[in-house]
């Protein structure tokens, strides 16, 4: 009976879609069964390609790769990469498979659909074969169809992608051991340099942040030399930011409109009706331009709820919708049980070019200090998530007495680091930290992080008050140059420290 339903559904999609024409959207996606290539992906990887690569080739385990990121932040780019990497380690032409369920002859034909005609017009060699496919949200109930071929086709690899991590959470119980999820977030600062193209500095290597904490004077002085040529390009990044597309056009208001609206408003009126059924945007729109003009701050869910006349529920549900499309994340209160019951979270946009695209400042957001360090800050937060999430770090803030607050405190495996961002001018006083300095001498902390603004305020010191902790000043400059430039070869490294 299933063979016969099967066959009768083969019977009427090849009426309303004739096999030929699906056959040539395939073959344009899929250049290498002619032995052509894709012509335009850039030649530069990023960080998530390795990982990727890995997966495909080496699987430490049998699953699908699940990739989740925001709208236009490189998903298809690292599928077509990873296609090349795999003819390029020798496996058949005909063993890749890229598609992408946004197509309107694929969504129509089905995913079995389509790898049926893969498989009759371009017959795999023996081996395994390779299925990277893009928007996966489109394909009707992908996370059963994807748990069943996990399970019984041992030779065939998955790469998915999706622009919503709810996405994979809403197939959690069915997915459970079936698939490996790799979150791609926006360009890095390092990442952003790479993509403009702009001349590499000779500045040193530095996996962990911990190894500045053994440098010499000399070798502070050398590398705030050497990192004073990121300095404008660091401010255009902030403006720009790290969505590939928007890093390449010409000018600092031609990304923006792109990131406003080709990025943003698609999430916000189209993916949330189409993946998630809203129904009340002008509602989700106030709530995200709320979020927008308070990047950083604690979030008052009852202000935001009285100041835009929307229910606690109906808000709650959008903020849940907005980190599950990328668009926001949310931060913790350091502390556990009775200490974070009733304490506010912290809200950042997923990326510091976000919030003056949204509300229309363009270059004048550098007039503004106030504007500029909330943009620092975010642009912080999002290194450290990025740089430290495959080794399940916890990120939060610290609020201790008199509302003394530090801006984040990493946790590995209880070896806490504290960073505070104090992005302005000369050298930062210790009344300007004074929570860093509270936090120290509470949990006596051997390293705490100051990121500061000058790359003159640069160096090693003990911090005042508690012996036990050295203070590193950090360049916001040079601290997301690094974290952007270091990769994660295994979390074991990570486990002395940040």
């Amino acid at each position: 009976m299933y063979t016969f339903l099967i066959n009768l559904v083969d019977r009427r999609l090849a009426v309303i879609v004739p096999p030929q024409e699906v056959v040539s959207v395939l073959r344009q996606l899929n250049p290498w069964w002619s032995d052509s290539r894709v012509s335009d992906l850039p030649p530069w990887r990023r960080a998530a390609f390795n990982e990727l690569e890995r997966w495909l080739l080496d699987p430490p385990a049998h699953r699908a790769v699940f990739i989740s990121g925001a709208r236009q932040v490189g998903k298809t780019t690292l599928l077509l990469q990873s296609a090349h990497a795999l003819l390029d380690s020798g496996v058949p032409p005909q063993n890749i498979l890229y598609a992408t369920l946004d197509h309107p002859l694929l969504k129509l034909t089905g995913i079995d659909g389509v790898i049926k005609l893969w498989q009759e017009y371009f017959p795999p060699q023996p081996g395994p074969e390779f299925l990277l496919l893009d928007e996966i949200q489109f394909a009707r109930d992908w996370q059963t169809w994807l748990k069943l071929q996990v399970d019984f086709h041992k030779n065939r690899r998955f790469a998915v992608t999706g622009s919503a991590t709810q996405l994979a959470e809403e197939g959690q119980e069915s997915g459970v051991g079936r698939w490996h999820t790799i979150r791609l977030a926006s360009l890095s600062f390092y990442e952003y340099i790479q993509i403009r193209r702009v001349p590499i500095p000779a500045l040193p290597d530095v996996s962990v942040l911990r190894e500045l904490f053994q440098w010499t004077p000399a070798q502070f002085s050398r590398a705030a030399g050497a990192g004073q040529f990121l300095v404008p390009h660091f401010y255009e990044y902030l403006l720009r930011g790290g969505f590939p597309q928007c890093a390449q056009v010409a000018s600092v208001e031609q990304a923006q409109k792109l990131l406003r609206e080709d990025i943003v408003d698609k999430v916000l009126k189209r993916d949330m009706t189409a993946l998630f059924g809203v129904r009340r945007v002008l509602e989700l729109e106030q709530t995200f331009l709320y979020l927008c003009l308070h990047d950083g701050a604690l979030l008052d869910v009852v202000d935001l709820c009285k100041n835009l006349e929307i229910k606690k529920p109906t808000v709650l549900n959008f903020l849940a919708l907005l980190e599950a499309t990328h668009l926001i994340h949310r931060l913790p209160p350091f502390g556990y049980g009775k200490q974070i019951l009733r304490a506010r979270w912290k809200v950042y946009l997923a990326d510091p070019s976000i919030a003056p695209s949204v509300l229309l400042r363009g270059k004048s957001m550098l007039e503004n200090s106030d504007l500029v360090s909330r943009a620092v800050e975010s642009a912080i937060f999002k290194h450290l998530v990025t740089r430290y999430y495959p080794a399940n770090v916890q990120v939060s803030y610290w609020r201790g007495r008199r509302d003394l607050e530090v801006d984040f405190v990493t946790d590995v495996d209880g070896h806490l680091a504290p960073f505070e961002v104090k992005f302005s001018a000369g050298h930062t006083a210790p009344s300007d930290f004074q929570g860093l300095l509270s936090l120290c001498a509470e949990k006596k902390l051997p390293r705490a992080y100051l990121v500061t603004k000058e790359l003159t305020d640069f160096g090693v010191e003990p911090l005042k008050g508690s012996p036990e902790t050295r203070l590193l000043r950090l360049p916001a400059v040079l601290a997301c140059w690094w974290l952007g430039s270091s990769e994660l070869k295994s979390v074991k490294r990570l486990q002395s420290g940040v």
